[in-house]
């Protein structure tokens, strides 16, 4: 199951449940909403068929199976995809703290577009071949 990891560093305000995306993003601060912004507008345009919803209190989104979920935190925005998406990237995502199902784009940085797009690309592969891992 996909789920933050790591408690220490969650934002307060995620005590309560978002009620849609909308509601996730205006919940983040605002130095960080331009961010999770910038990363929806990449996943609609990569997945444009993809469900957008809330699910464990995060952004998600659903093609054919689970695709991908957002959260911000302190330091970072965590990219969720279900296994093996990040071992088979794991060269790609040598610059970035990575699980075995999150990668951690810091948010001093900026978001690598191509590769989010090339991520969610091959989960979406995925998906359509009916693999759920």
């Amino acid at each position: 199951m996909l789920r933050p990891t790591r408690t220490t560093d969650m934002p307060t305000h995620m005590k309560t449940k978002p009620k849609n995306v909308y509601a996730y993003i205006a919940a983040a601060p605002k130095e960080v909403q331009g961010k999770l912004k910038e990363l929806r507008a990449i996943l609609r345009k990569t997945a444009p068929a993809a469900e957008e919803r809330i699910s464990y209190a995060m952004h998600y989104y659903a093609y054919k199976g689970r695709l991908a979920y957002l959260s911000f935190w302190k330091a970072h925005i965590g990219l969720y995809l279900p296994t093996p998406v990040i071992a088979e990237h794991k060269s790609d995502l040598a610059a970035y703290e990575t699980t075995s199902a999150t990668v951690r784009f810091p948010l001093n940085k900026k978001l690598p577009v191509a590769l989010i797009k090339k991520l969610v690309k091959a989960r979406m592969k995925k998906n359509e071949a009916g693999k759920k891992k």
